[in-house]
């Protein structure tokens, strides 16, 4: 393959986006998978991301990736993972898209990081709140199912990134039409649910007092 460093800008877009959207979904995958592809040889990673392939940082990425793949298949595990990473999994995308420039171009950068953030806060939502809603059903099968999508998707979309920018751009726009909406949906059934088991627990209001 190409060396990193011999894309074009659009090449190197498409990269960052795609950085950004999967640290949403799978942070740590994420890191293992780009780091390990350095470490391997099958890419030339700019300076920015050139440490994820040095292998005590390997060793760590993917010891939480293993951690992340069981827990994200557990419900209510999943949510609380969720729930912690909101505040990892969004600043960490926004850093991996500015690193994929290399930190050469000041506005590159820049945009790469703003684009990165966003991204990975939609992917994250999206991915919350579904995960969420999959919990009021009693059964698992759906929680296993919709990890296992995100298992596949992160290193499908970052092979194609890689291999087919063009493509990859077309798939994240249907990708962020489909989490939007699921983020309305879902949303509004949370809040609806929510409200009615609220309802059901409320304790009934004592019987006023009568005086004679």
């Amino acid at each position: 393959m190409d060396a990193w460093n011999h894309l074009d800008t659009w090449q190197l877009v498409a990269i960052a986006a795609t950085l950004g959207f999967a640290s949403g979904l799978r942070l740590y995958a994420v890191l293992f998978i780009v780091g390990i592809a350095g470490y391997a040889g099958f890419v030339d990673l700019p300076a920015g991301l050139a440490p994820l392939a040095h292998p005590l940082v390997l060793v760590a990425s993917g010891f939480m990736c293993f951690v992340e793949f069981f827990a994200d298949k557990i419900p209510g595990v999943d949510s609380l993972w969720d729930l912690v990473h909101t505040l990892i999994r969004i600043p960490a995308g926004a850093a991996l898209a500015a690193a994929a420039f290399g930190g050469d171009e000041a506005t590159w950068t820049t945009a790469a990081a703003l684009l990165g953030g966003g991204l990975a806060a939609t992917s994250h939502v999206a991915k919350a709140t579904t995960r969420a809603a999959a919990n009021t059903s009693p059964e698992p099968f759906s929680n296993v199912a919709l990890s296992l999508l995100g298992d596949g998707l992160v290193p499908f979309v970052l092979w194609l990134s890689w291999a087919h920018p063009v493509l990859l751009f077309a798939t994240l726009g249907v990708a962020l039409v489909a989490m939007v909406a699921a983020i309305w949906v879902l949303g509004k059934f949370l809040r609806r649910a929510a409200s009615a088991v609220a309802l059901r627990y409320r304790r009934p209001m004592p019987p006023a007092a009568h005086t004679r």
